[in-house]
């Protein structure tokens, strides 16, 4: 089944966070990924005193149920040393399951197409770049991008 990641981290070396992540999914085998984004500059959403982030999308496929990646995300966040914080704090690594399939699920632990992810323009941006066309929940991921400001979200390369 198609899958959709976002991942986002703002300690350490945000880059190689970033990297790590993606590659761990893979090698874990949760998913194979067939497109990874550009790692994008943005600053903090949510709770403002704190680092800009480095920001991604992947898309791929899985054969794992809902819970299940969910489970595996975790699994790899914690492996890498993400530790309990604030809601919207700052984070070593953030993973998050955008989509899954053309599944909808709406409960405490997961919420499918991520709950917040047509407000982000952080998501967005890099989801935009690898997957233009992309329809979840019947919006058009470009729509949703088009309607919200992303001047401060910038590929991690121009600065």
């Amino acid at each position: 089944m198609r899958v959709g990641f976002g991942l986002g981290s703002n300690l350490g070396d945000k880059l190689d966070n970033i990297n790590k992540a993606i590659a761990l999914l893979e090698q874990r085998g949760v998913a194979k990924l067939t497109i990874v984004s550009r790692i994008y500059r943005t600053p903090p959403w949510g709770v403002l005193d704190q680092g800009d982030f480095a920001n991604a999308c992947a898309i791929g496929e899985t054969r794992l149920s809902p819970y299940e990646l969910l489970a595996a995300v975790k699994k790899i966040e914690a492996d890498m040393g993400r530790a309990p914080t604030r809601r919207w704090g700052p984070r070593l690594i953030d993973i998050d399951i955008l989509f899954l399939g053309d599944q909808t699920l709406d409960d405490p632990e997961l919420t499918l197409p991520h709950k917040e992810l047509f407000g982000r323009g952080f998501v967005l941006a890099p989801l935009v770049e690898i997957a233009p066309d992309l329809i979840l929940d019947g919006v058009a991921i470009q729509e949703a991008l088009a309607a919200i400001d992303v001047s401060e979200v910038r590929p991690w390369n121009e600065g």
